[in-house]
């Protein structure tokens, strides 16, 4: 089977302790029932895991993008994507497939010399448990519709994400690494999103004098009709300091300090044999914080790239170690030229396009990631 054919694309990094990671991008039909696009896509997945030998229980992420999550989101539940023998942190999101299509997936798997320890502690947090290190996945993160308010409902989300990482001897300071934060409508949530997280991250000891978390802050839905604010996180328990830096390029992108919100830019998380690299939600942004190509998402698409690419060069990395992109339009019009680009420049790397707009409606596009490197640290805890 070829994995890049158009339909499904995958990524691999085999480290020097012989545990691979795996990244998948799986498309559905650009046409037809919601029910024959979740089918082929689930049939796309077996078919992928199958020719690259993935053993049962391999699956530690999945991201699925809906068209619709009110009408959609029973149906995954229901479907093998959402398997309920076998833990794997689930996230669903509204934030529509590019050019067309219904559903698409994006999937990470680790392979080892043995199978991993997986359990859930909640229907929404997952731990895998290796080499001394708990790797907490929390996922779909809503408030319930409980709370009115933007802000009231961001406080509630970061509340069962830190009630998880607490309840395992952790906290959101010390061990979380990224989030990814969904705002039903971004261009009126966004403002008091932002607040509600300054004000919970000074108390939980993070500022700009110590850190923050790599982040993508963007419009998207979860599956409650009243849920303004959805987050999904990744934390790493018994993290040792010494393994984390932070990715910067002040010579292209400001601090984001300078306006006000609380987010790293990159955060690299160095293991003895591999560092990954995680790249928050990046824009065509310039180095006093303003928006370069305004009205055109093209250029605009290639400015947030070079960005990313000076991110990586910060922690050693280069964009031929991406092991995915997510790339957000807010208009889909764009996406002849963009996708155009897109496929001319990252053919074999698992990519999704997706409709979500940007926390400044003058950012046509906005662009995250994960970079892989080799790495040789003995000293530092294994993967």
């Amino acid at each position: 089977m070829n994995l890049n054919n158009g339909e499904t694309t995958c990524k691999t990094f085999s480290g020097a302790n012989g545990e691979k990671e795996h990244f998948l991008f799986i498309k559905a039909p650009g046409s037809g029932a919601f029910e024959d696009q979740l089918k082929a896509v689930e049939e796309r997945y077996a078919a992928a895991q199958s020719s690259l030998g993935l053993p049962p229980g391999s699956a530690v992420f999945r991201r699925v993008f809906l068209s619709d999550v009110l009408n959609q989101e029973a149906l995954v539940r229901q479907s093998a994507l959402a398997d309920p023998a076998d833990p794997v942190a689930l996230s669903i999101v509204q934030q529509p497939p590019l050019p067309g299509g219904r559903i698409a997936l994006l999937a990470y798997h680790v392979q080892g010399r043995a199978p991993l320890s997986k359990r859930r502690l909640s229907p929404n947090h997952v731990l895998i448990e290796k080499n001394g290190l708990g790797h907490l996945w929390s996922a779909g993160l809503c408030a319930g519709g409980g709370a009115a308010s933007a802000e009231a409902q961001t406080r509630a989300v970061f509340a069962g994400l830190t009630g998880a990482l607490e309840s395992q001897g952790g906290s959101l300071e010390k061990h979380c690494v990224r989030t990814w934060i969904y705002l039903k409508n971004v261009d009126v949530f966004y403002q008091g999103m932002v607040d509600a997280r300054r004000e919970l991250f000074a108390r939980q000891g993070l500022t700009a004098d110590t850190h923050y978390i790599a982040s993508t802050g963007i419009e998207g839905a979860c599956g409650g009709r009243l849920d303004l604010v959805g987050l999904d996180a990744y934390s790493v328990l018994g993290l040792d300091p010494r393994q984390v830096s932070y990715l910067n390029a002040f010579d292209r992108l400001c601090p984001t300090k300078d306006y006000n919100v609380t987010f790293e830019r990159g955060t690299r998380v160095a293991y003895a044999d591999r560092a990954h690299h995680f790249i928050s939600g990046t824009a065509s942004i310039d180095a006093g914080g303003g928006i370069l190509h305004p009205g055109d998402a093209l250029r605009q698409l290639e400015r947030a790239l070079e960005n990313i690419e000076a991110l990586l060069k910060s922690g050693k990395a280069g964009m031929a170690d991406l092991a995915h992109l997510i790339v957000y339009l807010r208009d889909p019009a764009d996406l002849p030229r963009v996708g155009a680009y897109l496929a001319n420049n990252f053919r074999d790397l698992p990519l999704a396009a997706v409709r979500g707009a940007v926390c400044r409606p003058g950012w046509l596009v906005e662009v995250e990631g994960l970079a892989v490197t080799p790495n040789d640290e003995p000293a530092l805890p294994s993967f």
